[in-house]
């Protein structure tokens, strides 16, 4: 049985690389203004399709997921959230199948929308829009294709760096995973992963199983 701490694993880095170039590429530190009528979500001039994923509450601190529906909203702009529910049942993950959630740590609008982006049959980022009773959720689409492109050694190891300082993951889906969508040749020798980056060089982790779990003890880069 998979579970959301394995789901989650496999899907950060690839989506932390692209929530990165996101905000360099798409966002450009502008304001944002959503219209669902139109389905578009805009900053500054430039204007892309969304599709709603779900909402944060303030006042009840709970995520409710947009294929709920409570608003009526075109169907259109929630079929992500639904492709992502569908997808839910058949992994039996509660998380993307119950519609209302406590919000805490571990599952939010942000690590929902992370599982949700990463399961997409299609290439999205998402932003957070925050507003007085809380944020909205809403998957990008449309952006230029450099926002998903592959990432350097020095970015990858800094992007794993990050995500294990600030979640608690199993090391080895994510690294493998992470590898995989970045499309870097690897090898398993031992506990150890060994990736050839090419011109960046040669990345070896060393792991350590910890109970049923893999961490991640040591990472060097060998240019």
């Amino acid at each position: 049985m998979t579970t959301w701490n394995e789901i989650f694993s496999a899907n950060l880095g690839k989506i932390m690389a692209i929530q990165i170039a996101c905000a360099e590429h798409v966002v450009k530190n502008r304001d944002w203004n959503v219209d669902f009528d139109r389905g578009i979500i805009s900053f500054g001039n430039d204007e892309y399709h969304l599709q709603f994923l779900g909402s944060e509450a303030t006042s009840s601190n709970t995520w409710l997921w947009a294929w709920e529906n409570i608003n009526e909203f075109d169907d259109k702009i929630i079929s992500l959230a639904r492709e992502i529910k569908a997808k839910g049942e058949k992994l039996n993950l509660e998380a993307l199948t119950t519609a209302e959630i406590d919000i805490s740590d571990e599952l939010n609008g942000h690590t929902l929308s992370i599982v949700a982006c990463g399961l997409a049959d299609k290439n999205y980022c998402y932003y957070r829009a925050p507003h007085s009773g809380g944020a909205i959720l809403v998957a990008i689409d449309g952006v230029d294709e450099k926002v998903f492109s592959s990432v350097s050694a020095k970015d990858f190891v800094d992007i794993t760096i990050k995500c294990i300082q600030q979640f608690s993951l199993n090391h080895k889906i994510f690294v493998e995973s992470f590898l995989k969508w970045n499309k870097t040749k690897y090898k398993l020798q031992g506990d150890t992963i060994i990736a050839d980056f090419e011109k960046d060089g040669r990345l070896m982790i060393e792991l350590e199983k910890i109970e049923n779990n893999f961490r991640i003890k040591n990472i060097s880069l060998n240019s």
